[in-house]
């Protein structure tokens, strides 16, 4: 995952409580952009804001987890019912009119969290740590996304992921997600990774070999338009922790999970 900007937005994971659907174009009540002129949150106090809604604790083999009772997880818990009711609409809709309905979900803190490497390096970011740390494959889940992904697989919907790590992550991704419990449709032709190297052809538009100036909205939404044009699926649900998870179109709902440790365009 490359993470361009690291900026810590508290106030921007609390307001899913009101608004568990994103659209296009939506800002998060209350949260601060690039441009706002006024004296910014303090760092300190932010950190400790950070781990009151995490409920962050840390458990007997040093890493740092969130509470199944925290404002986290009751944010993902309104997430996650209002996406079920959506995937029974399309399962449902499948069954009478034969559709290929089909979910997306990004993989870093949408189905696996990264909340022990955020805290221990004072959410900052380096990409060699980052790497060794997703190279580990022992990174907890978000909870309630893998039994969601189970729960789509298990009404016929089609599971794909859609994530910015890299192709060179893929089988620590892969172990990582059995391990988390989202062990669902874990092949190539449904787990879609960035190969900047040999970038597919549904990328041309801004990705050849050699040479990747995709944006992560281009990015992912090319790869959904992928799944529905070229692949032949609805896809029904999108799920993100960041707006350029969700944003450029080929997803009927977008659903975005609570991450108040960093932003990425």
């Amino acid at each position: 995952m490359h993470k361009p900007l690291r900026i810590a937005t508290v106030t921007a994971a609390c307001a899913v409580a009101g608004a568990v659907l994103y659209t296009t174009g939506a800002a998060s009540a209350g949260q601060s952009t690039a441009n706002s002129t006024h004296e910014p949150y303090n760092i300190g106090v932010l950190a400790k804001d950070i781990d009151a809604y995490y409920g962050t604790t840390l458990d007997a083999d040093g890493v740092y987890q969130a509470s199944p009772d925290s404002p986290y997880a009751a944010d993902l818990a309104r997430v996650d019912a209002a996406a079920k009711k959506q995937i029974d609409r399309a399962a449902r809709t499948a069954h009478h009119k034969h559709t290929r309905p089909a979910v997306v979900f990004d993989i870093d803190d949408t189905l696996l969290l990264s909340l022990d490497y955020e805290k221990k390096n004072n959410y900052g970011y380096d990409g060699a740590t980052w790497a060794a740390y997703v190279d580990r494959a022992d990174r907890p889940a978000v909870p309630g996304s893998p039994e969601l992904a189970r729960y789509a697989d298990k009404k016929g919907v089609e599971v794909f992921y859609n994530s910015g790590l890299g192709e060179a992550q893929r089988a620590a991704a892969v172990e990582n997600l059995k391990k988390a419990g989202a062990d669902v449709n874990l092949d190539a032709s449904h787990m879609f990774l960035k190969d900047k190297a040999n970038p597919p052809s549904y990328l041309a538009h801004c990705a050849t070999p050699g040479s990747w100036t995709c944006t992560t909205v281009q990015y992912k939404a090319g790869t959904r338009r992928h799944i529905e044009r070229d692949l032949g699926y609805d896809v029904v649900a999108n799920f993100g922790d960041q707006y350029s998870d969700l944003q450029g179109g080929y997803a009927d709902r977008t659903y975005k999970l609570p991450n108040p440790t960093y932003f990425v365009e």
